[in-house]
């Protein structure tokens, strides 16, 4: 120390390297001080590339900007709130990991509350607390017929976005689930089965509910038998007992089974009892796990842009957050439809 003042080096020689502040940030990434300021606070005169290599000047550095320095002079503190079903099922997780990615991208920290369980009063809980933590808002992605509602009825003053939330009472940013299904059936339908066979995901899901619609829909405009509906659970064990239901049946050629773990579950079925896929019966599934490719045989499945989604969710409730409140929108990312091994004619 000399006059007051630390000698050149002195974190460095102590073996501590300081924190990254927002002067290295610039200097790394060749701008000036106030362009990194715009850039934390989402300025929009910032051009895109200048933005990227601001970010990942940020990254690089390992830099962290003081949050409450800058909630206290803008009223935020970048920081959402995602409030998600505790399950390892394929769609709710991969939305969740969507979102926080678009949320490191665009510099927003994430604040999640898992609900092992999904109740009006564990949503109301869930909300109250990341209100108190003073998130700028609040994404659910829990698509039950009732929870957008639920969440609206206990939060005031802050934005809110729904993932798969239907067209209800909460902006929305959702894979356009009866698109879909029609897709599935329809590739069926043009294959020269009679009719579609459907294992249905739970009743109070809006997306089960999406394509068992559309599946109705897509039999009815063609003219087609309904036949009854096999209830599930998302499940592979659900799938399997659909699966042995399905055996009992006569004249089951095509089945639309409403996710990919259902589906293993029938093949799984169909497999013990000697009915070859796509020899006797075909099958499509509905997400595109990862695994749908190397399923005996490889799965026909309908692929949900679940990045999109995430994407698309942050943006949402981002323009809230900036704009103030708008009316609603309902942002709709399109499916596509994955052919693979699992599907063929119907037998002669």
């Amino acid at each position: 120390m000399v006059g007051g003042v630390p000698e050149a080096g002195g974190a460095e020689a102590s073996g501590r390297r300081r924190p990254a502040v927002m002067a290295d940030v610039a200097v790394l990434a060749g701008v000036s001080h106030m362009t990194v300021s715009r850039v934390l606070n989402d300025h929009p005169s910032v051009a895109p590339d200048t933005r990227e290599r601001i970010l990942a000047a940020m990254r690089s550095l390992g830099y962290r900007p003081n949050t409450l320095a800058r909630a206290l002079a803008t009223g935020r503190t970048r920081t959402v709130g995602v409030v998600a079903l505790a399950t390892a099922l394929h769609g709710p997780t991969s939305t969740l990991l969507a979102v926080e990615a678009a949320a490191e991208t665009a510099g927003y920290y994430l604040s999640i509350v898992r609900l092992r369980s999904i109740t009006r009063r564990s949503i109301a809980e869930a909300a109250r607390g990341l209100q108190e933590r003073g998130v700028d808002g609040i994404i659910i992605i829990a698509p039950h017929t009732w929870a957008p509602q639920a969440l609206r009825d206990v939060v005031d003053g802050v934005p809110l976005v729904a993932v798969e939330g239907g067209a209800g009472p909460l902006p929305t940013a959702a894979v356009d689930q009866e698109r879909g299904a029609a897709l599935a059936v329809n590739h069926l339908l043009s294959l020269g089965h009679r009719t579609v066979w459907h294992v249905a995901g739970p009743k109070d899901w809006l997306e089960a509910q999406a394509r068992e619609r559309a599946w109705r829909q897509a039999l009815a405009e063609g003219g087609r038998r309904q036949p009854p509906v096999l209830a599930g659970g998302w499940g592979v064990r659900s799938g399997y007992d659909a699966g042995r239901r399905l055996l009992a049946e006569e004249g089951v050629t095509a089945v639309f089974v409403a996710n990919d773990q259902m589906a293993l579950g029938v093949l799984r079925a169909f497999h013990e009892a000697g009915v070859e896929v796509p020899g006797r019966v075909s099958l499509v599934g509905f997400d595109d796990v990862p695994e749908a490719a190397y399923f005996t045989p490889p799965l026909t499945t309908v692929r949900q842009d679940f990045q999109e989604v995430g994407r698309r969710a942050l943006q949402l409730l981002l323009e809230q957050v900036t704009d103030g409140p708008r009316e609603e929108r309902h942002v709709v990312v399109e499916p596509r439809l994955v052919v693979r091994a699992s599907t063929a004619p119907p037998p002669r």
